[in-house]
């Protein structure tokens, strides 16, 4: 329904509803005896009872500012009510608001009990008493409007192919304190079915991932009913969106820092093992499993974005895939042509024999070229931690039972 139509429809409710009263009103100046002495209806039975009286509607006519948790309620007193329409008014755009009658008739209330924010309702009610009289009631009101709200950031994009390390992660520009609120309000589902839960990583983060690695093919929806939802004291949602991803095939690389070696796997069976570099000694590589974060073909790499001095500045690391927050990338390394296979010399990163500007026919283009963001690398024997389940997509290092522990609603 557009706008116009809408307000159309409303005008027409509330003329229907001074005419039915008119009509009522001049029904009862017509029953009037013949004699000076004589009384209307109205003194044989009562005066009619008043529209508001007859049909109880909560929030009241004009309200502004109407609070989320406030309730929408159309009851009569007497008798049942005919028909009640509601209508929402938000964002230009006008939607019916979907009830039900409970009580015999006597109370209607909407399916979804909580009201939208910055938004104007319209409710149309007919009631008929016991007697059999109509009545009618027109009355709008409209709702809190926050002056401050939250969005959540997502990845994966929209659309998306990935491998089956992926991760759904949410980040949020505001600290959330209504953490199971937010998490109620946040649905994600996979065909073929599998258990899917969430683990909060302080109060602007939250992660959403199956016990073990998604099974190739898997089709991911995730649906944001987080609009009007009160993240905090005065804070609400924004966001009312459903997007889905595909998990491609299953690819995961185990890095042996140790052996100078990263074995590629492909849906299990061994596609190749390549050459590489890790962590110097005394800036060794973390260990654990870590999830392609980002896919770059070229990027600047600077030790001082990092905490380091200023060791290196390189402007074009050819080939590069992000696997940690904290900066740990697997990439292309044409500067210590003679380090991949023999000897550990990065800051921490995981380094492929590469040319300078990339070379789609060298270790680290043949590595990049069959990638997916989502693809799982893991890196075993090297003489540091294991990377943090908040670091990047690094939850796959933490075990099931814990990381369902992490739940607001649990």
């Amino acid at each position: 329904m557009s706008y116009a139509q809408g307000r159309a429809r409303r005008a027409g409710a509330a003329t229907a509803a001074v005419l039915t009263w008119a009509g009522l009103l001049a029904g009862a100046a017509g029953c009037t005896s013949g004699g000076a002495g004589g009384s209307a209806i109205g003194g044989m039975l009562g005066k009619p009872p008043a529209p508001e009286d007859a049909i109880r509607i909560t929030p009241d006519d004009t309200d502004r500012e109407v609070r989320p948790d406030r309730k929408l309620r159309v009851q009569v007193p007497d008798g049942r009510l005919e028909s009640v329409t509601v209508v929402k008014e938000q964002d230009a755009q006008d939607s019916p608001v979907v009830g039900h009658l409970s009580d015999g008739g006597s109370r209607w209330q909407p399916d979804d009990d909580r009201l939208a924010l910055a938004a104007k309702y319209t409710v149309d009610a007919v009631a008929v008493d016991d007697d059999g009289h109509r009545s009618a009631r027109h009355t709008t009101f409209t709702t809190y409007v926050p002056g401050e709200r939250f969005v959540g950031y997502v990845t994966p994009e929209n659309r998306a192919t990935v491998g089956t390390g992926m991760i759904v992660s949410l980040g949020f520009n505001r600290d959330i304190d209504n953490r199971a609120a937010v998490e109620r309000a946040i649905r994600v589902t996979a065909k073929p079915a599998v258990e899917i839960r969430p683990h909060w990583f302080g109060a602007t983060r939250v992660d959403f991932r199956p016990e073990t690695y998604w099974k190739p093919g898997t089709q991911v929806t995730v649906a944001l009913r987080l609009r009007d939802v009160e993240g905090a004291r005065g804070v609400y949602g924004l966001q009312s969106r459903t997007f889905s991803f595909t998990v491609g095939r299953s690819q995961v690389s185990l890095v042996d820092a140790a052996r100078h070696t990263m074995e590629v796997r492909r849906d299990g069976a061994l596609l190749s093992t390549v050459p590489i570099t890790a962590g110097s000694p005394k800036t060794t590589t973390y260990n654990g499993k870590m999830v392609v974060m980002e896919m770059l073909e070229v990027t600047r790499m600077n030790s001082r974005t990092v905490g380091f001095g200023g060791e290196y500045d390189i402007p074009d690391v050819p080939h590069a895939m992000r696997l940690t927050d904290s900066g740990t990338f697997l990439h292309g390394n044409y500067w210590a042509p003679d380090a991949p296979g023999r000897t550990n010399v990065s800051h921490g990163c995981v380094g492929l024999r590469d040319v300078k500007g990339g070379g789609s026919d060298t270790p680290a283009g043949w590595f990049f070229d069959r990638s997916l963001i989502g693809d799982v690398v893991e890196v075993v024997h090297s003489k540091d931690k294991t990377v943090a389940p908040d670091n990047g997509l690094g939850g796959w290092n933490m075990g099931w039972k814990r990381w369902k522990a992490g739940s607001a609603v649990n």
